[in-house]
């Protein structure tokens, strides 16, 4: 699959981006994960938090958003890491989080990340150099694990 990477501050990002970054991330996490819980926390729009889309022609098929680690403790941290049921399956995942460490490296250099992992893709991140760090919990009833990558 053939996609444009943008990365923006949320600064500058148009409406329609948020829009669609908003309407991908309740389709996935609230409607089919089930999960009902405050999509919107107030850290889409603070500081200097950048939001990493994935577009293919006009449709939004991938995203995460880095959260600033002047306002997390000094980690980034990533997180809403989500790929469009369309776009499951084709590698899309792995080029974003060689995108997504890309894009860490560009603007915060040294910064160590954080992200909280689905527990079941505790291997899947390993691979991008993140170790566990402390136990496995319940967010939304779904086990998730810290891991962080120096």
């Amino acid at each position: 699959m053939t996609v444009d990477w943008v990365c923006k501050h949320h600064n500058d990002l148009g409406k329609e981006q948020l829009y669609a970054i908003l309407r991908l991330r309740v389709e996935v996490f609230v409607v089919e994960q089930q999960c009902v819980y405050q999509d919107l926390d107030g850290q889409d729009l603070e500081g200097d938090t950048h939001h990493l889309m994935a577009w293919n022609d006009d449709q939004l098929v991938a995203y995460l958003r880095l959260l600033d680690p002047d306002l997390h403790g000094g980690d980034l941290i990533i997180g809403r890491v989500i790929v469009a049921p369309s776009a499951r399956g084709t590698g899309l995942g792995h080029q974003m989080m060689d995108e997504a460490l890309r894009q860490a490296h560009k603007n915060w250099p040294e910064v160590p990340i954080y992200l909280s992992a689905q527990a079941h893709l505790q291997g899947y991140y390993g691979r991008y150099g993140f170790v566990v760090v402390g136990e496995e919990y319940l967010e939304d009833d779904i086990p998730h694990i810290g891991m962080r990558r120096a």
